[in-house]
């Protein structure tokens, strides 16, 4: 009984994984766009708690990051070497991370200052994104 059970739930789990779609991706960053929005607000109105919530949404969101179904699909090995395209992606996805934790500890020690240095950072990181993977 045990065993049809637990098969039952790893073969749902199989068929309800899906591929990391563009469309995925949009909805993502604009995730993103809202929990930077979030956090800017926390700035203007000097409350932690909003920062907060807005790095909790955006490392929550930027860790589904990743290459679409066609990136990861890509035929051609030499090209798909060096595209680096996931490669980077994992970087900019850890230094996002990094610098959003580094806004909560520099905010709540009083040092907004850096806390909004480490905000432009990730923007920096975002668009480092959109130049060199995403082509805009």
């Amino acid at each position: 009984m045990k065993k049809i059970v637990m098969s039952l739930i790893i073969g749902a789990s199989i068929l309800s994984a899906q591929p990391y779609t563009r469309a995925d991706r949009i909805a993502d960053m604009t995730k993103i766009a809202e929990s930077m929005n979030i956090i800017q607000s926390g700035f203007f109105y000097n409350n932690y708690e909003t920062i907060e919530a807005g790095v909790d949404k955006l490392t929550s969101t930027i860790s589904k990051v990743k290459p679409v179904k066609e990136e990861m699909e890509q035929k051609d090995l030499m090209e798909k070497y060096m595209d680096e395209k996931f490669q980077m992606t994992n970087k900019i996805v850890k230094k996002i991370n990094q610098k959003a934790l580094t806004i909560l500890e520099r905010f709540k020690e009083g040092d907004s200052a850096q806390a909004v240095q480490a905000y432009t950072k990730i923007m920096g990181q975002c668009m480092k994104c959109h130049r060199e993977i995403r082509r805009w």
